[in-house]
């Protein structure tokens, strides 16, 4: 899967000379946390929420409310945004970009094609376009938690067993401990007791493993 696949497309984007209270309101109104900067169609720089926080005066300065405000009502994103900006093209695979930041500690990569920018990959889109489908989070159906069962064989012989009882399964999963290999599967149904039972009555281990999604 590649970073187009998923990208957001509609990206809000400012200029340099926007003062910082437009940019600080632009995000509060459309809910995001930062903010490409591009002027004459090219991205020079992304500011954030942390951005603007960090520039606005501490109250423990020697000016009043109204001094305060003057000041930051003169400030604009060119003098607190970040100019070195960790970029992304279009056809970087979903791992790489991930992987890259994680290591830069970023919370979202600008997408640039040709200069100019595209799109911009954030940690929702990795959330609700892969995270939530691969786990199947705000779908309906019981998931169940079967102990020691992520083994390959195990794995082999539990498919099979739904299958026999014409159950749906919408994702199985497998938590990143190696020590354990439990598997949780999302089954498409109502009631998940009986098919509890019925795996316990195989020698499983099982428990009913759901949230609110």
């Amino acid at each position: 899967m590649l970073v187009k696949d998923i990208m957001t497309k509609a990206v809000i984007t400012i200029t340099s000379d926007t003062y910082v209270l437009d940019a600080e309101r632009i995000m509060e109104q459309n809910r995001i946390n930062r903010l490409p900067i591009v002027d004459d169609g090219k991205l020079v720089g992304i500011v954030t929420k942390n951005d603007v926080l960090k520039a606005s005066p501490e109250s423990t300065t020697p000016f009043n409310q109204r001094q305060l405000f003057y000041l930051m009502s003169k400030l604009t994103v060119k003098e607190i945004m970040k100019t070195d900006v960790l970029t992304i093209s279009p056809d970087t695979p979903i791992e790489k970009s991930v992987a890259m930041a994680q290591q830069k500690r970023v919370g979202s990569l600008p997408v640039v094609e040709g200069g100019r920018i595209v799109g911009i990959l954030t940690t929702n889109d990795v959330f609700y376009k892969i995270l939530n489908p691969l786990l199947g989070v705000g779908e309906k159906g019981k998931r169940i938690i079967i102990y020691r069962a992520g083994k390959n064989e195990e794995m082999q012989r539990i498919t099979e067993f739904i299958r026999k009882r014409g159950l749906t399964v919408k994702t199985y999963w497998i938590p990143p401990d190696p020590t354990k290999r439990d598997l949780i599967v999302h089954l498409d149904i109502d009631d998940a007791t009986r098919v509890i039972t019925e795996l316990r009555n195989e020698g499983y281990e099982v428990e009913l493993r759901d949230f609110a999604a």
